[in-house]
């Protein structure tokens, strides 16, 4: 597949635009990924739009809708491959045929099997101009955890802790509320609300009669302005129970959105928005790798995780955290307190686990601190 060697300014400020755009579907598009489409015409913006929500218009066709007869001879600035295939929706790639689009710049190739390839050749083979790979890693990083979810089977992880200096989760007797400030939790809402779903565990349910929701009050004022409370959806909240200890009378079955619980047998709670899904592997616990698995089969594309030290450790251990997002509060809680991760397997410092720096900054008192897997 050739792809152009060279991009203008103009081609970079209206892929940027796009990429912006589709920025704002962060919040609503999955299990589909976030996709911006602008569409230009004598170096004017004739057409723009976004991806929203599954089922609904892609970005391409609430372009087109806004350029009309005007995208005839015009380029489209696409931040995904358009679709080639019937889904809920049409073929965006033939909706640009059908209105004339001359070239289309595209910043990145889905890896959806059911796309890949596909979109470009059925517009190259009518006649468009097409480019590729214009602010690539832009496009990649807004949609890393549905491409993932399609590169490896599994979800995007994110694991959030909230812990003192010295590294501390809660104090020997268990006392966690609050290490960090109410600014540091209502940041925490801003990354809920982007999950797919909610990961955590009986242990942590139960102790601290936890709903793991997203509360729309608490989100910042910006995102309260684009997305009214009906439209806030929420994550699946998954919560591991592998010795059936859940009743159904706990908080987190009192909330809107649905609860699957992940057992090792087929015991059911009776909850009109819970769903039991059994993890089948040979081992005794839950096999996080193969529960990821079912996750992603079940379309989710990424998983923000809220445990204890036992699942943090666990999850880091075996190499499955893609992203920390780490709250440091300005306090010592000493030797005695409960570590942020257990980590029993680990005896050389050669064998540690690694992470990047990506972003840290002050929210409130605290330290926000975001952190990527090294890659080798």
């Amino acid at each position: 597949m050739t792809n152009s060697p060279y991009f203008s300014d103009h081609d970079h400020l209206y892929m940027a635009k796009a990429i912006e755009l589709a920025q704002l579907g962060c919040f609503t598009t999955t299990p589909n990924p976030n996709v911006g489409c602008v569409i230009v015409n004598n170096n004017q913006i004739i057409g723009e739009g976004y991806h929203i929500k599954a089922g609904e218009p892609h970005a391409e066709v609430y372009a087109l809708r806004q350029a009309g007869v005007n995208a005839k001879g015009a380029t489209a600035y696409v931040t995904l491959e358009p679709c080639s295939h019937f889904g809920r929706t049409p073929p965006c790639a033939d909706a640009l045929i059908k209105a004339g689009i001359a070239r289309v710049v595209i910043a990145m190739q889905d890896p959806n099997p059911k796309v890949s390839g596909q979109g470009v050749k059925r517009l190259r083979q009518a006649g468009i101009e097409v480019d590729i790979g214009l602010l690539s890693e832009q496009a990649e990083h807004i949609n890393r955890a549905f491409l993932k979810r399609m590169r490896c089977g599994i979800p995007y992880i994110q694991l959030k802790l909230a812990a003192s200096l010295d590294g501390k989760i809660a104090m020997q007797s268990g006392e966690s509320k609050w290490i960090t400030s109410s600014d540091a939790r209502q940041d925490v809402q801003y990354f809920r609300a982007q999950a797919s779903a909610i990961l955590s565990t009986r242990a942590t349910v139960q102790a601290d009669n936890a709903s793991l929701t997203v509360r729309h009050a608490e989100l910042p004022p910006q995102i309260q302005m684009i997305y009214p409370q009906e439209t806030i959806r929420q994550p699946i909240r998954v919560i591991i129970d592998s010795k059936n200890k859940l009743m159904g009378d706990e908080n987190i079955f009192k909330q809107l959105g649905e609860t699957w619980v992940v057992r090792k047998d087929d015991k059911p709670i009776e909850q009109a928005n819970c769903r039991l899904l059994i993890e089948s592997s040979a081992k005794m616990n839950i096999d996080l790798t193969s529960l990821f698995k079912v996750l992603a089969e079940k379309q989710i594309n990424s998983v923000w995780v809220e445990g204890g030290s036992h699942l943090a450790g666990a999850l880091i251990e075996q190499g499955l955290v893609d992203e920390l997002i780490i709250y440091y509060a300005p306090k010592l809680l000493g030797h005695n307190a409960l570590d942020m991760a257990i980590l029993p397997n680990l005896i050389e410092l050669s064998k540690a686990p690694e992470f990047t720096f990506q972003s840290t900054i002050k929210i409130g008192d605290d330290l926000r601190c975001i952190l990527q897997k090294k890659t080798k």
